[in-house]
């Protein structure tokens, strides 16, 4: 379930969820209905007389109350003008149910049900440990797959995924330690698992010589990410890192050959491939390159002769000879200002962006027809201009596509000349005629090495996400900044659906 009952809130961190995702709700109905109805969001809501049966029953289906008993509730935990918003908003949705429902079913549990009743339950099935925001499980379940599990301990991460993935029951997001979860994992696991997916973070890469990476104790994740794979036992595995961990990958190899699973009364290890993937190859508008690792479980090589050497040479087979460019991305959505003021991230305006707000565009092109299935999208979710003070403002002035800290242009006003030997990537201003450089999550620091290609700007958490193949529909929950984190560690979708494609093959 996407809510929880108001009645169920024990702590500050659970109210803040709930009251993000109603303001969401509103936010989202008050945008639609601006829109169908040509007025402003002032006269919109209006404060009920009464709260009518009807509303009663949808406050039910959303998952907000259980009884009218509930409403005082309700009112204290949003506040008492929130609470009319909200009101006037499940007003507006059941009179016009067909104009919000495509947008607003993510936030209605009873949706959310429904939608899980058209999974094949004879689909490939995927387990995703640090599942973070989604990436790679949109990219395997836009494939067909069926995720039984997805797990994180970034509550942030699994609000955002939990809201994006209504085919997954609330009881299979688990937010656990993966060194707590690992042992018991079977447990929440309904049928056989064909694939697990991961990207344990590894630290020890300087180590490598000295010991194993498997022993190294900043290496634990990944240390308990090959225990979970013994334990589930599944026919593939696919698991991304950085390309520095390219130098320990013999070892990787040798640690998947340790494995010992029991798979119909026979001991089984896995057999390991890897290579450097670079996502511009599949269809994504960024040059970002990964390490990449397949195993496959020994009795199914030797039964079915499938190697992982054969299933990246099928993926290989995927790459186009075009790249999509940073253009294509950010191409079609509302240009915005720097917020000259500090704080106002959270705050929506209409020069510097909004949290949700209409897409003033009915025209798209190829890479947007893509990463969203041709939907055509009537909102924008989490396009907002991040701070600029007067020095990087005048410093994005300045600088030319292409162009970084180490430009005369900004000699005279650069902060860290004095360190530019290590800060000269400090401040790059975008080249849309190429793939987009790698989007990461220190984003969420600054933002100065991504400063929009055009405008006097660093790029918004929706500019990346669409940079990443994110559908622009998916929505980033959590503060503003944590948007940029969980968009920079993710693994971009288009990516992971060419290796989901792949692998179906296969299996």
């Amino acid at each position: 379930m996407i809510f929880q009952s108001v009645s169920d809130i024990k702590n500050k961190r659970e109210k803040d969820f709930f009251t993000e995702k109603v303001l969401l709700y509103i936010r989202i109905i008050e945008c639609l209905s601006a829109e169908v109805m040509d007025t402003s969001p002032e006269e919109i809501f209006l404060i009920p007389k009464d709260i009518s049966n009807g509303v009663v029953e949808e406050l039910k289906n959303i998952g907000v109350i259980e009884t009218r008993k509930d409403l005082p509730c309700l009112k204290k935990i949003l506040t008492p003008t929130l609470f009319v918003r909200f009101i006037s908003s499940v007003e507006l949705f059941l009179s016009n149910p067909e104009i919000y429902n495509p947008w607003i079913n993510k936030l209605r549990n009873r949706s959310r049900i429904e939608c899980r009743k058209n999974i094949l339950t004879f689909s490939p099935t995927v387990v995703d440990f640090f599942c973070g925001a989604g990436g790679m499980s949109l990219g395997f379940s836009k494939s067909g797959y069926n995720i039984l599990l997805a797990n994180d301990i970034v509550e942030e991460c699994l609000a955002t995924y939990t809201l994006n993935h209504p085919e997954i029951p609330q009881s299979s997001i688990i937010n656990m330690d993966i060194r707590e979860l690992c042992n018991k994992v079977t447990n929440f696991l309904p049928y056989p698992v064909d694939v697990v997916i991961g990207g344990p973070p590894c630290q020890g890469f300087s180590s490598a010589n000295q010991q194993r990476i498997i022993d190294d104790p900043r290496n634990e994740l990944y240390k308990y990410f090959l225990k979970a794979v013994e334990e589930i036992a599944p026919k593939i595995v696919v698991m991304e890192n950085v390309k520095g961990m390219l130098s320990v990958a013999q070892q990787v190899v040798e640690d998947y050959r340790n494995i010992k699973s029991k798979v119909k009364n026979q001991i089984v290890h896995y057999e390991v491939s890897y290579q450097l993937v670079n996502s511009a190859d599949f269809d994504v508008a960024q040059n970002r390159i990964r390490l990449i690792y397949i195993a496959v479980r020994s009795d199914i090589v030797r039964a079915r002769n499938i190697t992982p050497e054969n299933i990246f040479e099928g993926l290989n087979k995927r790459k186009k000879p075009q790249h999509y460019i940073l253009k294509d991305a950010l191409e079609y959505i509302k240009p915005l200002e720097s917020p000259r003021i500090k704080g106002l991230t959270e705050t929506d305006d209409e020069a510097t962006g909004k949290k949700v707000d209409i897409n003033p565009y009915s025209t798209s092109n190829e890479y947007l027809d893509l990463i969203n299935d041709h939907r055509q999208i009537p909102l924008t979710f989490n396009h907002k201009a991040r701070y600029a003070s007067d020095t990087n403002y005048k410093i994005f002035s300045l600088l030319g596509q292409g162009e970084d800290a180490s430009n005369y242009k900004i000699k005279g006003i650069m902060p860290y000349e004095h360190r530019l030997h290590c800060f000269k990537d400090k401040y790059f201003r975008l080249e849309e005629n190429k793939p987009c450089r790698t989007i990461t999550a220190h984003l969420r620091m600054d933002c100065l090495s991504h400063i929009h290609p055009t405008q006097t700007r660093t790029i918004t958490p929706r500019e990346a996400a669409r940079i990443q193949s994110f559908p622009d529909d998916y929505i980033f929950m959590g503060s503003y900044l944590k948007t940029y984190m969980q968009i920079g560690n993710a693994v971009p979708v288009l990516l992971a659906y060419n290796i989901a494609e792949t692998i179906k093959n296969f299996i």
